[in-house]
């Protein structure tokens, strides 16, 4: 949708995804905020005097080649998941630990984080030779969990929240008498993780545009504002967040703090219900505009990031690359210089698979969809020739009845073009019935893996499985090869990014015509395997 919103005084419009909460909204002119108590000068010393660089490295600004050749722009990625914990928190965790102990004397220390957080307060710790208490939600990602045990800290998990954990975390510090680390809410976490925006504006002098800055509590983009703002007051500064734990975009809506009824999980890292206390005050003066992006979205970027570095950024360490590629779409900026923060690249591995089947969905590089076509022989190759020379990435089908045939189709498309559309109106003007299933949440957790089933009433079927390479056209030509001399009963095909297709396929086929089915796969030269007999297809399928 889009929003007219009213920042320091000046009207600008922008694109924002705000799929939970309709209508346009209106915010407040930001002038009256600036009568706020909060001093800049204070916050630009604690920053600069931050204690950080006992455990944290300087990291590069990396010029992301790929995606600047793409959006016309320059894009710089500011890498902090090159840091000893894979994440920029030991920099806001260490410099308040470090000031404890300047203070007096401590034993231990606890706190309550989804993952990054919690690395960092449990390097700090043993740096500093203390004890680290670190209360977890119980939906943290396992490979967090072993790091922070592994850097010497106790892990405790309670609650499914950051928010539940919190309340415990708090309660046990009470208990025990040790000071509480808080992740974003304090004077001394947001100047540490203000540090990095120190290292940008030294890095790159030049003309800079646009800052993006992922936003769960506050903490990091509070103390990077603060400095921006202070030091180029020019340089927007620009918050991302996940449309399913906006936080910071509902506060700014009510004018005021506001606390979700509850988030999405996906980006763990910013999966935090209310926006601190601190970092609020600071954020709603300092920050210029605001992006939402979905989970989809969300994967794209983890591809980019991936593309251009060759590793692997957690969803919510991608989050600013979602955000700033969700700005920049359908605008005509050209030319300008932005950074986006990779914050962290905690990530379990099992999540890629989910992010490798989402990434083209959110890069509108893939529709999905279902479609109606007759059951007879040669619907499938029409279906296929009516697609042209796109790449098919999906095909389910199983039999249902003798007269239509309904099949799960994905087909690849080309980036920053409106070809999906384009598609669905070329299949339709074809006589297919077509139903756009790109945005159905549901087909795409669970609908599309779940196209089968039996089918008793099907006489001589013989199930195959094949392989054969994978190239445009691929699938076409294989279905030219069988000709129409049989009927397709059932269809699987995902493209999984690998040098071979892989095809399961029912073929009814009466028992005199298997040789001259096996001819036709022998001069195509694909590899095939019969399954009629795997005690999977009696299960499952027959």
């Amino acid at each position: 949708m889009e929003c007219i919103i009213i920042f320091m005084g000046v009207w600008q419009k922008t694109s924002v995804s705000l799929s939970a909460r309709r209508g346009t909204i209106w915010f407040a002119d930001f002038n009256r905020f600036r009568n706020v108590s909060m001093s800049r000068d204070q916050y630009l010393k604690r920053i600069l005097t931050a204690r950080v660089y006992d455990v944290a490295h300087q990291t590069p600004l990396q010029r992301a080649e790929k995606l600047s050749a793409r959006l016309q722009n320059n894009v710089y990625l500011k890498r902090e998941d090159l840091q000893p914990v894979f994440s920029f928190k030991l920099r806001g965790a260490y410099n308040k630990i470090y000031r404890l102990t300047q203070e007096r004397k401590i034993q231990k220390v606890v706190t309550a984080s989804a993952g990054n957080h919690a690395q960092g307060v449990a390097l700090a710790a043993r740096e500093l030779g203390i004890e680290a208490l670190i209360v977890m939600p119980k939906t943290t990602p396992p490979i967090k969990i072993e790091a922070v045990k592994s850097l010497g800290a106790k892990a405790q998990l309670f609650g499914d929240t950051y928010d539940e954990a919190c309340e415990h975390a708090l309660k046990q510090a009470k208990l025990e008498g040790a000071p509480f680390i808080h992740p974003y809410d304090d004077p001394d976490v947001i100047a540490g993780q203000g540090t990095i925006a120190v290292e940008i504006l030294q890095q790159h002098q030049d003309e800079l545009q646009a800052v993006f800055i992922p936003v769960g509590g506050g903490g990091l983009i509070a103390g990077m504002a603060a400095y921006i703002k202070a030091v180029r007051p020019e340089v927007k500064v620009v918050a991302v967040e996940p449309d399913d734990a906006a936080c910071f975009a509902a506060a700014m809506q009510a004018g005021r703090r506001v606390k979700l009824q509850q988030v999405g999980l996906f980006a763990d890292g910013v999966a935090v219900r209310q926006m601190g206390r601190e970092t609020f005050r600071i954020a709603r003066r300092l920050v210029d505009d605001f992006v939402l992006v979905d989970t989809d979205e969300i994967c794209a970027a983890i591809k980019d990031v991936f593309e251009d570095t060759r590793s692997i950024a957690e969803p919510a360490g991608a989050l600013a690359v979602a955000g700033m590629k969700k700005y920049l779409a359908g605008s005509s900026t050209r030319g300008q210089s932005l950074v986006a923060m990779i914050c962290g690249a905690n990530m379990n591995f099992d999540r890629l698979r989910h992010v490798s089947e989402r990434a083209e969905l959110g890069e509108q590089g893939e529709v999905l969809m279902a479609v109606a076509v007759p059951e007879r022989p040669g619907s499938f190759r029409a279906f296929c020739r009516a697609l042209g020379k796109r790449s098919i990435t999906e095909f389910n089908y199983r039999y249902a009845d003798s007269q239509q045939a309904h099949i799960f189709a994905g087909v690849k498309l080309t980036y920053g073009s409106d070809e999906r559309k384009d598609l669905l109106e070329r299949l339709a003007g074809k006589g297919f019935d077509v139903t756009d299933m790109s945005d159905n949440e549901m087909a795409k957790l669970h609908i599309r893996y779940m196209v089968g089933g039996h089918a008793p009433r099907l006489e001589n079927e013989r199930l195959l499985r094949l392989e054969f390479p994978e190239r445009p056209g691929a699938l076409l030509n294989f279905l030219e090869s069988i000709g129409q001399s049989w009927n397709i009963s059932l269809f699987h095909y995902r493209n999984h990014g690998a040098a071979y297709g892989r095809v399961l396929l029912g073929l009814q086929i009466p028992g005199d015509d298997m040789p001259k089915l096996q001819q036709s796969l022998r001069r195509l030269g694909y590899q095939y395997w019969d399954e009629t007999q795997n005690p999977a297809y009696s299960f499952f399928l027959r």
